[in-house]
């Protein structure tokens, strides 16, 4: 789909799953908004990739958790082009308790505030910043991410991945999705996707994954029904089409874990019955 003279603000777009999303929308045609904080050496990555690719492209250096620099943001596309069509919302922080253990340690002192303010405020704020952009334009949408957390908890195999406040911050963003889907109707659409163990995201490629052992590996990959982790390319494609394609969905939430939270409770065979 021609998504040219489209615009999008894609957070997050210099690590794996933000990148593989404006990678999509920027072939497409799409003029992209890339809030960028830190990960400096992925930033000078996504720059030379776009670049190249001859992406119409903004990346803006702000901390999402600050009013006044989201502010800055909403000044930004104001100047480059006055509207918005999409916002993907792929903004959060989660520390994994194997990694970083309990929030009582003192490395932790600010991990609970940390995500909470990316997961939930910074959410917010895009949102009520980038909406007066969009409701100028019909057909647009938002796509909340959010984790799968949301419905486990820390509990299970996936309890060394989701840690309690990381977990209570996803499941606030149902909440998000459905107000803003009655507020934003019936010119902007708003759903959910909500991302199980994904390849740089809660698996493979991320330090938490790397400490497991063969055995805890095993385990998780057996209660994931597809026996995989995801890709950012897929998490790209659903997020496309829940935003551009998705013309009759909003206030929804698409689950995408590969069936991770079902995996732990199979089908036993039918019993034979004693009729």
């Amino acid at each position: 789909m021609n998504l040219k003279g489209k615009s999008v603000v894609i957070p997050g777009a210099s690590r794996p799953i933000g990148r593989a999303i404006a990678r999509k929308f920027g072939t497409a045609g799409a003029t992209l908004f890339l809030p960028v904080y830190d990960w400096p050496e992925s930033v000078r990555e996504m720059k030379a990739e776009f670049t190249q690719n001859d992406f119409i492209f903004h990346p803006i250096s702000i901390d999402l958790r600050q009013v006044s620099e989201v502010e800055g943001l909403a000044e930004t596309i104001s100047k480059e082009t006055g509207y918005v069509d999409f916002l993907i919302n792929n903004i959060e922080r989660g520390g994994m308790p194997i990694v970083h253990g309990s929030y009582g340690k003192a490395h932790n002192k600010e991990q609970w505030n940390l995500e909470f303010d990316t997961t939930v405020k910074a959410k917010w704020l895009l949102y009520q910043y980038c909406f007066p952009f969009m409701k100028q334009r019909s057909g647009g949408a938002v796509v909340n991410i959010s984790s799968i957390a949301a419905v486990t908890g820390r509990s299970g195999s996936g309890a060394v991945f989701f840690n309690d406040g990381y977990s209570a911050a996803n499941r606030a963003i149902q909440s998000f999705t459905e107000t803003w889907a009655r507020e934003s109707a019936p010119g902007v659409r708003v759903n959910e996707l909500m991302l199980g163990l994904i390849q740089s995201r809660h698996g493979e490629e991320t330090k938490g994954w790397s400490v497991l052992s063969e055995n805890e590996k095993n385990r998780l990959l057996s209660e994931i029904l597809l026996a995989r982790t995801g890709l950012p390319e897929e998490v790209a494609r659903a997020v496309f089409f829940l935003a551009v394609e998705a013309t009759y969905i909003t206030g929804s939430c698409l689950r995408m874990d590969g069936g991770f939270s079902l995996g732990s409770n199979r089908v036993p065979p039918m019993p034979p019955g004693i009729l």
